[in-house]
C-alpha cells in the first residue's frame, strides 16, 4: 500500500471500530441500568414485539383474575344473606316444634309467637335488602351478569350468571305461617321445611358458581405467572452476560485507542523519507 498524507486510512478505520464499540458499550450499560434487554429497540425488533404481546397478555390475565375475585365477592354476598335466612328458618322451626307441644300453654305460645313474627320480618328484610352495590340479589329481580374472566373477546373468556333468586317471605310461603296455637304450629312445619329446601337449592346454585369462579382465579393466576416467566426470558437483562460484555467492550476500547494513537502518528513517518 502506498504512503499517503491527506487521508489517514488507518486512523479512520480505528475510529470506526471505536464508534462501534462505544455503541455496544452504551447499549450494554442501558440494559444493566434498566434491567430490560430491549432498552435499545434495535436489539431485536422481532423479539421485542413478542415480548410486548406477552406483557399485554399477562396484564390482561391479571385483570381477569381481579374480575373473577370480584365476582366471587358478588356471589358471597348473596350466600351470606341465604346463610342467615337458613339460620332464621331453623330457629322458626324450633319455635314451631315447641309451640306444637302441650308442654307449652297459651301464654307461653304468645311469647314464642312474638319471636316467630319478628324472625319472619327479618327473614323478608334480608331478602329485600341484600345487595352488591345497587344490585339486589335475593328479591327476585332477574338479571344476567357476564363476568370477563379471560384476556380476549371470545365467548369462552366470559362466565354468564343469571340471577333470579327470590327468597322473600311471600315467595317461600312463610309470610302466613303462625305458631300462636298448636294446630297452626304443626301446620307451619311443612311450609318451613319447603322453605329450607328452596334456600338450600339457591345456596347450591351459588356454591357451584363460586366453585367455578375459584377455579378461574387459580387458572388465570397460573397462566399469568407462566406468561410473565416466558416474557422475562425474552426481555429481562441477563446480568452476568451483560457485565461480561461490558468489560469486554471496555478492554477492546482501550486496545482500539492505542491503535488509534499509533495510526495518528503514521503520517509523521513519511517525513523520514524526505529528511
Amino acid at each position: 500500500m502506498g504512503l499517503r498524507i491527506n487521508t489517514n486510512v488507518a486512523s479512520l478505520a480505528a475510529q470506526r471500530q471505536i464508534s462501534r464499540s462505544n455503541a455496544k458499550l452504551e447499549n450494554t450499560m442501558k440494559q444493566l441500568a434498566s434491567g430490560n434487554r430491549f432498552a435499545d429497540p434495535l436489539e431485536s425488533s422481532a423479539e421485542l414485539g413478542i415480548s410486548e404481546h406477552l406483557r399485554g397478555q399477562s396484564a390482561a390475565l391479571r385483570a381477569s383474575t381481579r374480575n373473577a375475585d370480584n365476582a366471587i365477592s358478588f356471589v358471597q354476598v348473596a350466600e351470606g344473606g341465604l346463610n342467615e335466612q337458613s339460620n332464621i328458618l331453623i330457629r322458626m322451626r324450633e319455635l314451631a316444634i315447641q309451640s306444637a307441644s302441650d308442654t307449652f300453654g297459651d301464654r307461653e305460645r304468645d311469647l314464642l309467637s312474638m319471636e316467630f313474627e319478628e324472625l319472619k320480618r327479618e327473614f323478608d328484610r334480608i331478602a329485600q335488602s341484600t345487595s352488591y352495590g345497587r344490585q339486589k340479589l335475593l328479591n327476585g329481580d332477574e338479571k344476567t351478569y357476564e363476568f370477563q374472566v379471560g384476556p380476549y373477546k371470545s365467548e369462552e373468556n366470559r362466565i354468564t350468571y343469571r340471577s333470579s333468586t327470590n327468597t322473600t317471605a311471600d315467595k317461600l310461603g312463610i309470610d302466613g305461617v303462625q305458631v300462636s296455637d298448636q294446630a297452626d304450629a304443626r301446620d307451619s312445619l311443612e311450609t318451613i321445611d319447603n322453605a329450607l329446601y328452596e334456600i338450600a337449592q339457591a345456596r347450591a346454585t351459588l356454591g357451584a358458581t363460586q366453585s367455578r369462579l375459584e377455579s378461574v382465579v387459580n387458572h388465570t393466576s397460573e397462566q399469568a405467572n407462566l406468561i410473565e416467566e416466558a416474557r422475562s426470558k425474552l426481555a429481562d437483562t441477563d446480568v452476568a452476560r451483560s457485565v461480561s460484555q461490558m468489560y469486554q467492550q471496555q478492554a477492546l476500547q482501550q486496545y482500539q485507542l492505542a491503535v488509534l494513537a499509533n495510526a495518528n502518528q503514521y503520517p509523521g513517518s513519511i517525513l523520514k523519507l524526505i529528511a
